[in-house]
């Protein structure tokens, strides 16, 4: 049973993923929904719960976009990482 909000959309584009403290790593995305992004990882020595910054471009025919998200990490698997995109809201606002 699907207990996701959004589609999940196949995915084959490049990910640039920025850890803190680190060096950033070019990554391939495997699917994308509005909420989340799945990515064919090594092992970045990731833990769940870590906050990540993602860039990575959409192609939209004739206008490519880039986006530039935070992500958190969601789950580790030994295909590669769930990474959980940050709302685009700000959150705690009146």
């Amino acid at each position: 049973m699907e207990r996701r909000l959004n589609t999940r959309h196949r995915a084959r584009t490049a990910v640039y993923v920025t850890i803190p403290g680190r060096p950033g790593k070019l990554c391939r995305a495997c699917n994308l929904s509005a909420n989340g992004v799945f990515i064919e990882t090594a092992n970045l020595g990731l833990k769940k719960g870590t906050t990540v910054q993602l860039a990575f471009a959409i192609n939209l025919g004739v206008v490519t976009k880039i986006h530039r998200r935070a992500a958190i990490v969601a789950h580790i698997s030994r295909g590669g990482t769930g990474l959980m995109l940050e709302s685009l809201t700000a959150t705690g606002t009146r």
